[in-house]
Formats: C-alpha cells, structure tokens, sequence
C-alpha cells in the first residue's frame, strides 16, 4: 500500500517561473506555511522534485 506524503510550502514562490508556480499551486499549495496531503505516486513525487527548492516534505502514516 502506498502511503501518503505531506508536502509544506516554505519558501516563497516570487522570483520563481510560472512552471514553478503552476507546480506550486497544482500541489495545492498557497501562501507559505500552508500544507497539503497527497497519496504518493510517481506523478506526485516529480511535482514534489520540480520545486524542492520551495516545499517541506513528510511521509504520514
């Protein structure tokens, strides 16, 4: 069974290019400090590696 990551935005997404930014928001990630809970799957972690730069991640039980 796949377990479920969440993903914390804690890095500003000014000065990053739209592909970032659309990256950030499809997570469903807004302001920074907020966080979203995914299933993991391979679709998830290449977004998650796209912006790794910007987001906090936690494998949850």
């Amino acid at each position: 069974m796949m377990g479920k990551l969440k993903v914390k935005l804690v890095k500003s997404v000014i000065g990053s290019s739209k592909a970032q930014r659309a990256t950030v928001e499809t997570l469903g990630l807004g302001k920074i400090n907020s966080s979203a809970e995914h299933d993991d799957s391979p679709q998830i972690r290449g977004m998650i590696r796209k912006v790794e730069h910007l987001v906090e991640v936690e494998e949850v039980e």
